[in-house]
């Protein structure tokens, strides 16, 4: 009596956690991209306005600090610190996104059934960020006004679908 081994176990983990660490990778960078992009957006809009990180001392301000000071925003001081921390907010958010994505994507390459279904989840997810923010954070849509939130929004976007397609050349979006 000789035992049987299998070898397919071994080699299809070892699939999975290349895919897994693919998938991790392309998701991070696409996450860095798309936060450096709105990141980038915001600096020039700022600094036209002649107010270099007021921004990101805004959001930063109604994400950690006190949201009353919202109600005089003229008076709110750029400061590096709170654009700082809210950066490392704004940098993990978008490595999240990035990954959810990556792993969407990976799922539309498998079967091009699916990539419409994400192109409408993430246009439901743009419009429904901002009415969110409509409802919790009107204070901060009203200071920075929402179209240059959803302009640096679809920027980062479109930054994250170039470099996805650069990696998935084959991507098929059926309807």
């Amino acid at each position: 009596m000789t035992a049987h081994t299998e070898t397919a176990t071994p080699t299809l983990t070892a699939e999975r956690s290349t895919d897994f660490s693919r998938i991790s990778t392309e998701g991070i960078v696409a996450g860095l991209i798309g936060a450096a992009t709105v990141a980038v957006w915001f600096f020039i809009l700022d600094a036209i306005h002649g107010r270099p990180l007021y921004t990101p001392t805004v959001l930063g301000t109604a994400l950690f600090g006190d949201a009353s000071t919202l109600d005089a925003p003229e008076r709110i001081q750029a400061s590096f610190e709170t654009a700082l921390m809210f950066t490392w907010v704004h940098v993990l958010a978008f490595a999240v996104l990035g990954g959810i994505a990556a792993y969407l994507l990976m799922l539309a390459e498998r079967d091009p059934n699916y990539g419409f279904g994400i192109l409408l989840l993430f246009v439901v997810f743009e419009f429904g960020f901002l009415i969110v923010a409509m409802f919790f954070a009107e204070d901060v849509l009203v200071t920075l006004t929402w179209p240059s939130i959803l302009v640096g929004n679809l920027f980062a976007a479109a930054a994250m679908a170039a470099y996805f397609r650069r990696h998935h050349p084959n991507l098929l979006i059926r309807p």
